[in-house]
């Protein structure tokens, strides 16, 4: 829900300020426009701590999974298309030939391939203005 402890209490600052409550169910808290208890206030802050302490771990597991990956070589930037590769796929539809084929033979997304197409009519587009 929040990224640190001090979004998580601004938060709920913020929608008590507007006259709703904040009601967590389960943990049996609720903060509204009067404030909450100390101990209500403790609760948030250890939950929200402790959800601040979750996501971290996750962090570091994921960084840890991606550094295996690279050692692995499995974690690469997806393949782009050269300038030559560009002007390929422009004369293949010039051809008729599908998107969906010319990408694959690229092995690259449709969306890369779209992106990549669209790019290079823009940038002809814009040379062509300026001679």
């Amino acid at each position: 829900m929040t990224l640190t402890t001090r979004d998580l209490f601004n938060l709920v600052d913020e929608i008590a300020a507007k006259g709703a409550a904040v009601e967590f169910v389960k943990e049996r808290i609720a903060v509204d426009k009067n404030g909450s208890s100390p101990l209500e206030a403790l609760m948030l802050g250890v939950m929200a701590s402790f959800a601040e302490f979750e996501r971290s771990l996750i962090r570091e597991r994921q960084a840890e999974g991606i550094a295996l990956a690279k050692a692995k070589g499995k974690y690469a930037q997806a393949p782009k298309l050269t300038a030559e590769d560009v002007a390929q796929a422009q004369a293949m539809v010039e051809l008729g030939m599908p998107k969906t084929q010319i990408a694959a033979t690229f092995k690259v997304s449709r969306q890369t391939l779209y992106a990549a197409l669209r790019k290079a009519r823009f940038a002809s587009e814009s040379t062509g203005l300026t001679d």
